[in-house]
């Protein structure tokens, strides 16, 4: 590697480096911004594609057009509707049939039995993404209800209502995500630079890793089939900011820890990538592989995420460790002002809170790290808190949503599933046999046998409709599906499917519970080959897997509690637990990769037991703040209105910040210093002198200085050529 970062940050070859980045950007930014106009968000593109409701979306498509979207309009007054009132709506539903992006006939109006309530359905279509101009529709529709309501409560919901109000919610989140992302990283950058100017590269390269990802991934969109949606465009934001700037702290660390060492910054530059950059590298070629995992999900919206996420990480990685060095060799030490460090200054790490931290540690390593294990044991109970079930409409948002309301006084008048039906296909080649599915739909507990529909045959298929008694999204309505399926399958020769918005739901729960089940075991086998092949060593691997693991576990259970008795979400996203983990393994492992490949560095010299506490001095600091900063970029995703969001946003942020300050910085360390050197079984440097148990108390005292360690003299000479 020295050969290539030698010519990174060649006096002239950095003009180049420069040169390139330029052409990239004239080629892929302005395709950067046509990115939203390819994302799928309609709902085939979030679903298990074998999935028996996907099959039924497909199949429904012959009798209804997909992009079609009805809205369901609730007129109610208390102690019941007066004949104005329904000569009001009816008035109202003349108008709705003059609407240009009507879709077949307005239903309705359709009174309640108790009298107080009636409902029309119009239904909508604006084309392929015609959801996201639900917001408008539903304006429309509301406003000419109430121009002729005459005092009577009006709401709009259904499925158009429920887009609108997703609509509202995506508006506007790439940048959101990109000003809340950014600030995040000012202010952070600001503080451990402590420099008026430093900040600015980083930023400047993180928003070039995340136009060029960008570009690439609408040309993948575009012309390669790849799935893109609101959800991975938004993650892509906040993962390219925050992981980016992580391998820019720590290679500016290095860079600015080598220009104390030399005067030529050229030099120190690619001594800096020289020793920096197998560990980026590693961390980067990590998430990239975990996030490529995702692609064996069976849910639609997840595999597609793999890699968007894989190649905003890639991209990330290249401009770091590309652009980043040649934009600060070529701007010279000043850009550190007023902290410019000169050749000769001394480390301030040695004498720092990291190097107290290790002292301490050192005392007595074995009682450090049982006593945080089970500080992290303890915390991951409250992962039987955890109710990866799905949110309802209701629960899905944070503050209440016009939407929902209405849904909430539709079921207090109508059949708690009006307006989102079961929907039941069969062969129609039998007319038999179509009856017979539907006397079973129809006889189904939970289905309201009368709304079954006379089936509509086209070709060799039959379609129907029936209306749950309960909430569309309870778990009584979920339970019916079920009850619905066994009754018509149980029909010879039907080969009968049953979908629609319930069964959507269940069989994404059930499809992301079993992603979590395959995806988990192949990450942490892709990780664990990393670290192997990174640190040559199995037992290091195996040490730090289990660290990453209980990080997790911890994580996951302190954001259970914070969801349940802090912010009041009543449950999580069904993916909830595979994003989280797969963040927080692929993400987490970075600091165990930037701590490890120091220690390992500063073992071959000085045994491991000194080479944990250097270790630990030398990258405490940085990875504190990569960990500060990639902590709040996932923040970010909390400042959203959608609960699925926020609580990812949370739990990840919360496990980085456990995984930086308590798991990378105490067990590990404490781990190192117990273990010794068996941590590089079975390489040579398990069989490298090193001091006893009995003397680690006494380490802290007895560090060599920076130059008679790894980045001594001896070094200095072998490297001398590598910045030439």
């Amino acid at each position: 590697m020295s050969r290539v970062t030698g010519w990174v940050t060649h006096r002239w070859v950095k003009w180049g480096v420069l040169a390139f980045w330029v052409a990239v950007l004239a080629v892929l930014g302005p395709l950067a911004g046509k990115l939203s106009g390819v994302e799928s968000n309609e709902a085939k593109s979030w679903l298990p594609a074998q999935a028996e409701s996907t099959q039924v979306l497909d199949v429904a498509e012959k009798f209804s057009d997909p992009d079609t979207i009805p809205a369901v309009v609730l007129y109610v007054r208390d102690g019941g509707l007066t004949q104005a009132d329904m000569a009001a709506i009816q008035q109202d539903v003349a108008t709705y049939s003059q609407r240009t992006d009507l879709d077949g006939k307005v239903v309705g109006p359709v009174p309640s039995e108790d009298g107080e309530a009636a409902q029309v359905v119009v239904p909508v279509n604006r084309g392929p993404n015609g959801w996201e101009e639900m917001s408008g529709v539903v304006d429309d529709l509301r406003g000419t209800a109430q121009d002729g309501a005459a005092g009577m409560s009006v709401y709009v919901t259904g499925p158009a209502g429920n887009a609108a109000d997703s609509s509202d919610a995506f508006a506007g989140i790439d940048s959101t995500l990109l000003l809340v992302a950014g600030g995040v990283v000012i202010l952070i950058l600001l503080l451990t630079y402590r420099s008026p100017v430093l900040w600015i590269f980083p930023l400047v390269s993180a928003g070039v890793a995340l136009t060029v990802s960008q570009g690439v991934i609408y040309l993948l969109a575009e012309h390669a089939g790849l799935t893109v949606n609101a959800q991975s465009a938004g993650i892509l934001t906040v993962l390219v900011f925050g992981a980016g700037t992580d391998y820019a702290l720590l290679l500016v660390a290095r860079y600015r820890e080598e220009l104390r060492r030399h005067q030529d910054r050229h030099q120190a530059m690619a001594i800096a990538l020289h020793r920096a950059g197998p560990a980026i590298v590693a961390s980067g070629a990590t998430v990239v592989l975990g996030m490529l995992c995702l692609l064996l999900a069976q849910m639609s919206s997840t595999a597609g995420l793999g890699p968007v996420a894989a190649i905003g990480i890639a991209s990330g990685l290249l401009v770091m460790l590309t652009l980043l060095p040649a934009l600060l060799v070529v701007f010279g030490r000043w850009v550190f002002w007023p902290r410019v460090p000169h050749q000769g200054d001394a480390e301030p790490s040695v004498h720092g809170v990291w190097a107290r931290i290790g002292a301490r540690i050192a005392r007595a390593p074995r009682r450090t790290w049982a006593v945080t294990s089970l500080v992290l044991v303890f915390l991951s109970l409250g992962m039987t808190q955890l109710d990866a079930t799905g949110l309802s409409n209701a629960e899905s948002f944070r503050g209440t949503q016009p939407s929902i309301v209405g849904e909430q006084e539709l079921t207090k008048h109508f059949p708690g599933g009006a307006g989102t039906p079961v929907v039941v296909i069969a062969d129609g080649g039998d007319a038999q046999t179509v009856d017979a599915v539907r006397t079973a739909f129809a006889g189904t507990d939970g289905i309201d046998g009368d709304s079954v529909t006379k089936p509509v045959v086209q070709g060799d298929v039959a379609y129907m409709e029936g209306t749950l008694t309960s909430a569309p999204d309870s778990q009584a309505a979920k339970d019916t599906v079920d009850r619905v399926r066994d009754a018509v399958h149980a029909v010879p020769g039907a080969d009968a499917k049953v979908g629609g918005m319930t069964a959507v739901n269940l069989d994404v729960l059930r499809a992301s519970w079993d992603d979590t089940v395959l995806i988990i075991p192949v990450v942490l086998l892709v990780v664990f080959l990393v670290l192997m092949v990174l640190l040559r060593a199995l037992t290091a691997p195996l040490v730090l897997i289990g660290t990453v693991v209980l990080s997790f576990a911890a994580a996951l259970g302190a954001s259970a509690l914070a969801f349940k008795y802090l912010f009041g979400f009543a449950g999580t996203d069904p993916s909830f637990p595979l994003f989280v983990f797969v963040f927080l393994v692929a993400l987490g492992i970075d600091y165990n990769i930037f701590l490890m490949t120091r220690v390992r560095e500063e073992a071959a010299h000085v045994g491991t037991r000194r080479g944990a506490l250097i270790g630990l001095r030398a990258t405490g600091g940085v990875i504190t703040s990569a960990g500060l900063v990639l902590a709040g970029t996932f923040m970010a995703l909390f400042t959203l209105p959608l609960v699925a969001f926020a609580e990812m946003g949370f739990a990840v942020a919360l496990g980085v910040l456990l995984d930086t300050l308590i798991v990378r910085s105490v067990l590990v360390t404490a781990l190192n210093l117990d273990i010794g050197r068996t941590m590089w079984w079975p390489s040579r440097l398990a069989r490298q002198d090193d001091v006893s148990r009995a003397e680690v108390a006494s380490l802290a005292d007895h560090l060599p200085a920076d130059d008679e360690s790894a980045d001594g003299a001896e070094q200095d000479r072998e490297r001398a050529g590598v910045g030439a």
